[in-house]
């Protein structure tokens, strides 16, 4: 089955708001098995299939204390959906980033089957705090690391 552009923005604009939510099981359910998702320049292997993307992406946002989108253009073209925004990180300790990205997106039969992050990492890294680089660096394939607490 072929699904149009318009088909296809729906898709990725659907999850979207599953992924600012951070509703992780409802995420996967977006992804094709064999799904690829990377920040492009700066992690060559990425993660593949639904659970690895999650949980790629659940080791820097998870813990954040906000985490807000702001959508800017979105462009379907075929089966690629780009989507310009910014994301506010918000963190517990009082710090507060915001984070233009490109996304780029592939879809086929309703499920992505690549997305590519480009954005201008060090962005986050001048302005996060220093226990958060400290808690993504252990990376996420071995199992996401404990979320540091703040009280």
């Amino acid at each position: 089955m072929t699904s149009t552009p318009a088909e296809n923005r729906q898709v990725v604009e659907r999850y979207w708001e599953c992924h600012f939510r951070r509703a992780w099981d409802e995420m996967k359910t977006y992804f094709s098995g064999d799904a690829h998702y990377t920040d492009a320049g700066v992690d060559p292997t990425g993660a593949t299939g639904g659970n690895e993307i999650i949980q790629r992406l659940r080791l820097g946002i998870e813990p954040l204390s906000g985490y807000y989108h702001f959508p800017k253009h979105m462009i379907a073209e075929g089966h690629i959906v780009v989507t310009e925004h910014m994301e506010r990180w918000e963190f517990p300790t009082g710090e507060a980033v915001d984070h233009p990205f490109a996304s780029v997106m592939e879809v086929a039969d309703g499920k992505i089957t690549r997305w590519h992050d480009y954005s201008h990492l060090n962005n986050i890294l001048d302005m996060a705090p220093a226990w958060w680089i400290t808690h993504i660096s252990g990376g996420w394939a071995d199992g996401l690391p404990a979320i540091p607490t703040f009280d």
